[in-house]
C-alpha cells in the first residue's frame, strides 16, 4: 500500500505529531508499505516531501495568491488576523499537494485541521482520507484568545468563527475522522457538529524497543545529590501550563527545599518561564536543560513527572513517563483522565489549580512508598496498553476499510506536461481564483504553475468559500 503522511504543521519536529508520523512511518515501512512524509519545512519556507527530498518554495505561489486575493478581492480572507494567515497557508499547502501529485498514493492520512481540508480539496477523489485529530486546535486557539483579550478576538469574531468552523470541515474532510481519546470525539461531536458515524477514538502505541534503547544509552545529565527529580518535558508553549508547574513549585518551596525541576524542551514561552523562575527566586531549584535526545533516560533517573497542561490530548510524554515507571501528576485536561487512574497510576489536578498540584507533589516527596507503588502500577498499565503493534494494526485495518476498491483497479493519474521553465503572466492561471483579476505585471514560472493545473481537481478555486462564507 501507498501512503501519504501530511500534516500543516512543520516537520520535521520535537513534537508528538512528527513523532507519531515517524512511528507510522518505520511500522509500516518494516511491514513492506511505502509511507511519505508531506508537512511545512522547519524555516516555514516551502511545503514538502521530506523523506523524498522534494519541494516547493512559497515565493513560487505567494506572490501570485496575495496578489489575486487581496483585500478587494477577497474581503473574508482579511476580515481578521490571523485568517488569512492560515487560508493563504492552507492554499500554498493545497497547490504544493498537486504539484507532488496524489495520484501515487492508495490512502492519504493526515494529522490535523488544516492538511485535512487542503489536501480533501485537491486529491483525486477515487484516494481515501483519514483525518486523525491530535488535539483541537480551535479550543486551543479560543483559549489563547481568552487569555490574550489585547488580540481583539472574541465569540463574536470572525476570526474565532473562522476556527470552529476549521475545526468542524478539518473533521469532515476524511472518509473517517480520528481522535485519541473519547473526551476529544465528544467535543466534535458537541462542539463543532461533526455526526458521531464520522469519528473514531483510536489509541496511540508507543515502540517499546526504541524508548527502550533511548533510556539505556543514558545521559550526561546527573541527578543532585539527596534531592528529589522532578521532570516535565514539553514544548515551553502557553497550552502546556509550565507557569502553573512553576507556580506550584514557588508554593513548594515553602515547606520543603528537597527536590529539583527539570523543564526539558524549547519554545517560545522560555524568556517568559525564566523571568517566572526568576520572580519566585527559584532559579537554583529550577532547571531548563533545552532541547534533547536523551529524555527516556532523564526519566530513568527522575522521580515525579508533571504535566500541568490546559489543554491536550493523548501525550506521548505521559506514555513514556508511565513506561519509564515514574509517578505521574497531570492536570484533568482533555484526554488526560483516561490515561491515569487517580490515586493507582498516578495523581491527578484541576486544570490550572498550583495549590493542587504543590500539595500532590508534596505527598509524593513526603511519601516514597507511595511515590513506589504508583510508578509500578503506571509501568505495568502502560505496558500493557500503548502496544504499538496494536495500533499498527487498528491502523491498517481503517486503511483497508477506506478503501473501498481494490488497490490494484486504481487508475493513476495523468503525467504532468513536459513544459520547459519561463516566465509567464500570472493572468493565465485566473480560472482557479474565485474572482479573477488582471495583473500581467505578476510573472511566475509556468513549469510549476502548469504541473500543478494538470493535477488540480475540476472546479477547484481560491479562496475556500465554503469555509469564508460561514465567517460572516
Amino acid at each position: 500500500m501507498r501512503i501519504l503522511l501530511a500534516t500543516y504543521w512543520l516537520i520535521p519536529h520535537v513534537g508528538g505529531v512528527w513523532k507519531f508520523m515517524m512511528q507510522i512511518k518505520q511500522h509500516l515501512e518494516a511491514l513492506g508499505h511505502e509511507v511519505d512524509l508531506m508537512g511545512n519545512s522547519p524555516d516555514y519556507t516551502k511545503y514538502h516531501i521530506w523523506n523524498l527530498g522534494k519541494g516547493l518554495s512559497k515565493s513560487e505561489l505567494r506572490p501570485l495568491l496575495e496578489t489575486k486575493l487581496d483585500k478587494n478581492k477577497a474581503p473574508l480572507l482579511h476580515a481578521q488576523s490571523p485568517i488569512d494567515f492560515y487560508e493563504l497557508d492552507r492554499y500554498m499547502m493545497e497547490l504544493s499537494a498537486a504539484y507532488f501529485g496524489l495520484d501515487r498514493y492508495d490512502v492519504i492520512h493526515t494529522q490535523d485541521i488544516f492538511s485535512a481540508r487542503a489536501l480533501a480539496r485537491v486529491k483525486p477523489p477515487h484516494i481515501p482520507l483519514i483525518a486523525h485529530l491530535h488535539g483541537s486546535v480551535a479550543t486551543e486557539l479560543k483559549n489563547h484568545f481568552i487569555k490574550n483579550p489585547h488580540l481583539n478576538v472574541n465569540a463574536s469574531s470572525p476570526a474565532w468563527r473562522y476556527f470552529e468552523i476549521m475545526e468542524h470541515y478539518g473533521a469532515m474532510s476524511g472518509d473517517l475522522a480520528i481522535t485519541a481519546n473519547q473526551v476529544q470525539r465528544n467535543k466534535l461531536i458537541h462542539e463543532y457538529w461533526v455526526p458521531a458515524s464520522r469519528i473514531a477514538a483510536f489509541q496511540y502505541g508507543l515502540d517499546a524497543e526504541a524508548f527502550r534503547q533511548n533510556l539505556i544509552r543514558g545521559t550526561s545529565i546527573r541527578r543532585p545529590e539527596r534531592k528529589k527529580v522532578i521532570i516535565f518535558p514539553a514544548r515551553l508553549t502557553a497550552v502546556k501550563g509550565i507557569d502553573v508547574l512553576i507556580s506550584a513549585l514557588g508554593i513548594l518551596k515553602s515547606a520543603r527545599r528537597d527536590w529539583v525541576c527539570w523543564i526539558v524542551g524549547e519554545g517560545e514561552k522560555r524568556q517568559e518561564l525564566e523571568r517566572q523562575v526568576a520572580t519566585l527566586q527559584l532559579q537554583e531549584d529550577v532547571l531548563f536543560l533545552g532541547e534533547r535526545d536523551d529524555v527516556p533516560a532523564l526519566l530513568a533517573i527522575s522521580d515525579i513527572f508533571v504535566h500541568s497542561c490546559i489543554q491536550d490530548n493523548q501525550p506521548f510524554s505521559v506514555m513514556e513517563a508511565q513506561m519509564a515507571g515514574l509517578a505521574v501528576c497531570v492536570s484533568d485536561a482533555g484526554g488526560l483522565p483516561e490515561m491515569v487512574e487517580h490515586g493507582k497510576t498516578g495523581l491527578i489536578s484541576p486544570v490550572n489549580d498550583p495549590a493542587s498540584l504543590a500539595a500532590q507533589l508534596s505527598l509524593l516527596l513526603e511519601n516514597e512508598a507511595l511515590r513506589r507503588e504508583l510508578g509500578r502500577n503506571a509501568q505495568a498499565w502502560g505496558s500493557a496498553h500503548w502496544s504499538m503493534n496494536a495500533m499498527i494494526q487498528r491502523l491498517l485495518s481503517v486503511y483497508h476499510l477506506a478503501v473501498a476498491e481494490p488497490i490494484h483497479k486504481r487508475t493513476e493519474g495523468a503525467a504532468s506536461p513536459p513544459t520547459k521553465s519561463h516566465k509567464v503572466s500570472g493572468d493565465l492561471y485566473n480560472r482557479i481564483f474565485t474572482v479573477p483579476s488582471a495583473h500581467p505585471e505578476i510573472l511566475v514560472d509556468s513549469a510549476v504553475w502548469d504541473r500543478i493545473l494538470a493535477h488540480l481537481p475540476r472546479g477547484y478555486m481560491v479562496y475556500d468559500s465554503e469555509v469564508l462564507e460561514l465567517t460572516r
